[in-house]
Parts: structure tokens; sequence; C-alpha cells
């Protein structure tokens, strides 16, 4: 396919394109994503002159690759991907490990893949440690301490609560979530420091900063009954509901304190197809609310519902473009603006779309919609009527 042909505008209807297509299409683009020779998957696969090209690995895309793989199959499907040469290639050398989450993300990886290697592999990574060995963890930063809490609870659910510290570990990182989360169930990206800088990311955070710690809480919640961690759930849940945009468009970064949007762009796929609705379903099976209006209107985003009215959606090549997205000075401008609250209207002008795909959004839309093939009617309805409005490039 020519590659001009891929900038044409496209207008279609959201419910010709069913979960499942989407699903099936997210295993047919990951197949070119992995480096075979190695049994990892790439760090992007981007789009160039020449056609579209892979570079780089990356261990923590791959294991969030390997969740969404395997869910893929546990719905009843085939994964294009041998999904065990590949954990087998992460696990022989684990020196690749250099933060607390990454670490989480393994045992993450293997309570749900292959819970019966868990007991070795937590002693073997030292997982009792992680949060004082490792620098995410003195520093308090949300996501990766969330994907340890996430791994440690899923540890739980797969019947090792017992192993050596785990309990310990899973409160220390519930306090560094609870002292990093404000009162309006907004994270800052970190623990605060008295720098400028480490004030400032303290304060701030970013939608990441709130889809993993709710899914953490989520998955906690589950595996011990807290009710405590099902309320922390359940309010970022429904904070970030409260906050989505007009065009179902999950925004960038966050204020702790005020509880407000501060950054809009850049808005990734990946958020509308993948993190947004893990979130809103890990806190939708742990408290018994439904978050369907608010996935599937995000879901919409990327079908053509979106600021530029393009289909992000690449059949041709089984990838999502990867985000919507501002030139670096107009987007700091704009958070620096409403973070003053000087600004609440639109960005501007000058947007563009970033034509690459990480293997880890199409692991993420796996991981949370194969156990999901079709939309609620309600939700189709509001897919269809969304896009109806919308008038033509």
């Amino acid at each position: 396919m020519r590659l001009d042909k891929l900038m044409d505008p496209v207008q279609r209807d959201v419910d010709s394109r069913s979960v499942s297509e989407l699903c099936d299409l997210a295993t047919r683009g990951l197949v070119e994503m992995l480096d075979r020779e190695r049994q990892i998957f790439c760090h992007v696969y981007r789009r160039t002159e020449s056609g579209m090209v892979r570079e780089g690995h990356s261990p923590r895309y791959t294991m969030m690759t390997l969740l969404g793989l395997q869910r893929y199959e546990r719905a009843g499907q085939r994964s294009p991907v041998a999904i065990t040469p590949v954990l087998d290639a992460l696990l022989e050398d684990t020196n690749w490990i250099t933060s607390a989450g990454d670490l989480g993300l393994l045992l993450w990886t293997c309570a749900e893949l292959t819970p019966d290697r868990l007991p070795q592999i937590y002693q073997q990574v030292q997982a009792r440690e992680a949060l004082a060995r490792f620098p995410d963890g003195q520093q308090g930063s949300t996501m990766e301490v969330s994907w340890y809490l996430t791994g440690l609870a899923t540890c739980c659910l797969a019947g090792y609560s017992d192993l050596p510290g785990l309990a310990e570990q899973a409160e220390a990182a519930r306090h560094i979530l609870n002292r990093n989360c404000g009162d309006s169930g907004i994270y800052g990206h970190r623990g605060r420091s008295r720098s400028l800088a480490g004030y400032v990311r303290g304060r701030i955070g970013s939608f990441a900063d709130q889809a993993y710690p709710t899914i953490a809480f989520a998955r906690l919640s589950q595996a011990n009954d807290d009710g405590e961690a099902r309320k922390m759930a359940l309010r970022t849940a429904k904070k970030i509901c409260e906050l989505q945009g007009p065009l179902g468009e999950w925004y960038w970064q966050y204020d702790s304190v005020s509880g407000r949007v501060v950054g809009r762009y850049p808005v990734y796929s990946v958020h509308q197809h993948g993190m947004a609705p893990m979130m809103l379903f890990a806190a939708g099976e742990a408290t018994g609310c439904d978050f369907s209006e608010a996935i599937h209107k995000g879901l919409a985003w990327i079908s053509g519902n979106n600021e530029l009215r393009r289909d992000f959606v690449e059949p041709s090549l089984g990838l999502v473009w990867r985000c919507i997205y501002l030139e670096p000075m107009k987007a700091y401008t704009d958070a620096a603006l409403r973070l003053s609250g000087l600004r609440s209207g639109a960005a501007g002008a000058g947007l563009k779309i970033r034509y690459e795909c990480r293997p880890y959004e199409l692991g993420w839309l796996l991981f949370a919609f194969a156990r999901k093939p079709q939309l609620p009617g309600s939700a189709k309805k509001l897919l269809h009527t969304s896009l109806g409005l919308q008038s033509q490039a």
C-alpha cells in the first residue's frame, strides 16, 4: 500500500468493526513486531519512507504483550506467536530487570502464564527487596510501584500469598500509592521531593499514573477482599471518567492537587483501546460498577471520532497508529497555562499523527478485550451515534 494512502481520512461505522476484529487485527500486527531470532518484541514499529521497520527490543513491552496474547488464547483463539519460547527467553537471563516495575511485571506475567514456577522466580529475582533496591521504588514512582503491587496481588490470586515478604511488600507499595494520591483520586507521577522538579513531578501525573494504580488496587481488593483497596480503585475510576474529553479522549496529564486536566496532548490510542478499558474493566469487576459507556466512547475515538476525523486503525498492517500530538513547546505551554488556571478551552491547531505503534499497545488491547468480544447494545448505539454526527474532513 502506498504510504500517502495511509494519510487519507476514513469515515466508517464502528459497528462494522467489532471488538473481536480489533483483537484479530492486533495479533496479526504483533507477528511483525517479534524478533524471531531473539524471541523478544521490538521497542517500536515505525513507518519510514521505505516501509515499516522494527527498532530496538523491550523486555517490558514483551511481558505486556504476552499477557495480552495469553488472554487471547484463553478466550479460545490461537496466538500466532508461540508464547512459551518468548517467556522462556525472558526467564533465561533476568539481568534486564533494572526496576521494581519490571520485576512486578514479571511476577504479574508469570502468575498468569506459568504460576507453578512462581516460588522459584520470586526467589531468583529477589522480589521481596525490590522497593528498597531499585530507584523507582525508592522514589515512589506511581506507575512502576503499581506494576509491582499488581504483580504481588496476582501472586496471591494464583494461590501464593505466603511467599516470603509478600504481604509486607504489598503493604509498603500500597502506602506509597496512597501517599501519591490526591484527595480527588488523581495520582502524581512520583513521591514529592523538596526540589521544584520533584514538587511538580509529585503533583502532576500522566494517564498511566491513573490507570495502573487503579488496576493494582482492584487486583488487591480481589486477592484479599480488601474494602479500602476497592474504594481506592473506584474513586480514581470515577474521577477519570468525569475528566474524559467530549470526543471520548483520555487526556495526558492531571493535577493531583486540583483534580483537573492540565495537559491534553498527546492523546494516545493505547489509552483509548487498551489502558482505559483495562482500568475500568478491572474497577468494574472489583466493585460491580458499569463503566461501559465511557469505555466505548473512548474506543470510538480511534475509529474516527477524534479531533482530526481520522481512522487510526490500519488493517493492512494490523496496528493502530500511536497518537495525536502537539509539538513539545506548544504542549508544554498549554499545560502550564492550564496548571495556572489561565486556559480552559481546546489546545488549538497544529495537531499531528505519530505513525508508529509499540507492541504493548496491541498487547493491552488484547488484555482488555479478548474476553469481551461483543459490545453491549447501548455502547454500540453510542458509538454509531457519535460517528454519525461527524462531518467529512
